[in-house]
């Protein structure tokens, strides 16, 4: 099971397809789901545009939290991998912000454990973020609600 952070823009449909490849070696027929969330950078938040947004980490703090999310996960549901990557820095509208993926036997394992992981990192995971918008820059203080 891979976590990683990335201060630089990713493609998350190649590096699903990529970490597949390699899954396909080591697991392959074992698995008949593979469910996916990929969240982007919306260009509003609050009634306001925005124009950019910086997220912030505690280095070291956040990858070992989201470890254990995705670990929890695989606790809860019988989950053969999981893949969790995730933006740090400057971010624009419509950058991928976020890649989960879990593989499973089945469908209903992969589905909840990939909302669960999802669910956890936007409710828990040590995360700030800094939107600019015309009026300036300003702090998140909250997600939206899923």
């Amino acid at each position: 099971m891979k976590v990683e952070l990335r201060a630089t823009p990713f493609d998350p449909l190649l590096e699903l397809g990529c970490y597949q490849a390699g899954l396909d070696e080591r697991l392959s027929g074992r698995y008949g789901a593979t469910a996916i969330f990929i969240g982007t950078m919306r260009d509003f938040n609050d009634g306001d545009t925005v124009q950019e947004m910086t997220l912030e980490h505690y280095p070291g703090m956040t990858e070992r939290h989201l470890q254990r999310i995705v670990e929890s996960a695989a606790r809860e549901w019988p989950l053969l991998d999981a893949l969790l990557i995730h933006r740090i820095g400057a971010l624009q509208p419509n950058d991928p912000i976020v890649l989960a993926a879990v593989w499973s036997a089945q469908r209903a394992e992969a589905f909840a454990a990939c909302r669960f992981i999802m669910e956890e990192l936007k409710s828990k995971a040590p995360f700030w973020k800094r939107e600019r918008t015309a009026a300036g820059p300003r702090w998140v203080a909250h997600n939206t609600p899923g």
